[in-house]
């Protein structure tokens, strides 16, 4: 804990108006920032003496629209950032908040960190937050034809369409989703069924 105070201090000093949330919980610390400071507060957190976070462990796009029961006001798409600092043995989470919800766009941090490469397209991909600046932003994880961002909270459970391998075209092609409905009641509650053959 004492690392944390520390770190926290030493935020908290050199980041002083630029600091949207400073929290302390569950043991890790997690610093929010505007999208507008992203590079120069990232570039600070990996150079300056006191920080030294040298490494980005992972990075991770958010929806925060169902968040809370959907009682939370606020932008919906953010990047989280994990650092280590192996200098000073402390680790960091940086939530980024994308100031438009409908093209959420962020700059990328691959210029600081270049693992930041991979990470930002899989949120791209994954979540559709567009990273400027990145070296090489496709799809990562779908495919190609692809369409939508299937961890978006408003993204269908069954998806939009389905790819299968046709014989008779000796292709792939793609159709709409044909989901059979089916019963996912625990069989401990669907006693009545219980022991039938």
């Amino acid at each position: 804990m004492a690392d944390m105070n520390v770190l926290q201090d030493n935020l908290a000093r050199l980041f002083k108006s630029k600091i949207i949330g400073l929290d302390y919980r569950l043991g890790e610390l997690t610093l929010v920032i505007r999208a507008a400071d992203l590079l120069q507060i990232m570039a600070r957190l990996r150079d300056e003496d006191c920080l030294r976070f040298e490494q980005l462990i992972d990075l991770c796009g958010m929806d925060y629209s169902a968040y809370g029961d959907g009682a939370r006001e606020g932008n919906r798409f953010a990047a989280v950032y994990h650092l280590l600092s192996v200098t000073n043995n402390v680790r960091l989470r940086v939530r980024v908040f994308a100031e438009d919800d409908n093209l959420p766009i962020l700059e990328s941090v691959a210029g600081i960190w270049p693992c930041a490469n991979w990470f930002e397209r899989e949120a791209f991909d994954l979540f559709g937050i567009i990273f400027t600046g990145h070296p090489d932003l496709r799809r990562l994880l779908t495919d190609y034809g692809f369409a939508g961002n299937p961890f978006r909270k408003d993204f269908p459970l069954s998806g939009h369409v389905e790819m299968r391998y046709d014989p008779e075209l000796k292709r792939v092609v793609y159709q709409p989703v044909t989901v059979e409905p089916r019963e996912v009641t625990p069989r401990i509650i669907r006693e009545e069924h219980y022991g039938r053959n």
